[in-house]
């Protein structure tokens, strides 16, 4: 089998930080001049990064969750992961239209216009313990608006768990307070 992923492995000793920081390609002046993008892609395409930060998620969060809610898209690789990884199952957020059933809905603003997103309303029980997962917190508002639409739908928010938070943009603040576990700040 050959290894698709060109990567140095990880060294033992290595931290989770140290793992991602190795692992993202910093790419700048994208999309825009003056912003420097983070590319998670190689860490999910590694297969030991990718486990460790699965399991750093999961164990952050340990026995605090019933399923992972995972946000289209990137939070839907994070969700099955970390699902699997804890034994238990996926709630998808999706973006709007894409859900066959009855749905919950909440729009929010984006920096040019708005969107929505939407949960089936009868995937989980109400009281339901769902921790959130997703690749970057940023300025915190699709996090937010699934924050708000998990709550009309009576569930209970155990956290969030991200790979990374670009703690400038104070996206944080907008989470009601629910515990946030970042696996990387900057």
């Amino acid at each position: 089998m050959s290894r698709v992923n060109q990567q140095q492995p990880a060294q033992p000793t290595e931290s989770i930080e140290q793992v991602i920081d190795r692992l993202c390609v910093k790419i700048p002046d994208h999309p825009d001049p003056g912003i420097l993008f983070r590319d998670l892609t190689p860490l999910f395409a590694d297969s030991q990064g990718f486990t460790r930060t699965v399991d750093s998620l999961a164990e952050a969060f340990e026995g605090q969750f019933d399923c992972v809610a995972g946000v289209e898209a990137r939070g839907f690789i994070l969700a099955g992961a970390v699902a699997r990884s804890a034994g238990c199952g996926v709630l998808p957020v999706r973006k709007e239209g894409k859900l066959p059933r009855e749905t919950y809905r909440q729009s929010y603003q984006l920096e040019y216009g708005s969107a929505t997103l939407e949960i089936h309303t009868d995937d989980l029980a109400r009281g339901s313990r769902v921790l959130v997962v997703d690749d970057l917190l940023a300025t915190g508002g699709t996090l937010e608006a699934t924050g708000q639409l998990l709550h009309r739908a009576g569930l209970h928010i155990a956290g969030f768990g991200l790979i990374m938070e670009l703690t400038d943009l104070r996206g944080r603040a907008k989470l009601g307070g629910h515990r946030v576990r970042a696996l990387y700040r900057v």
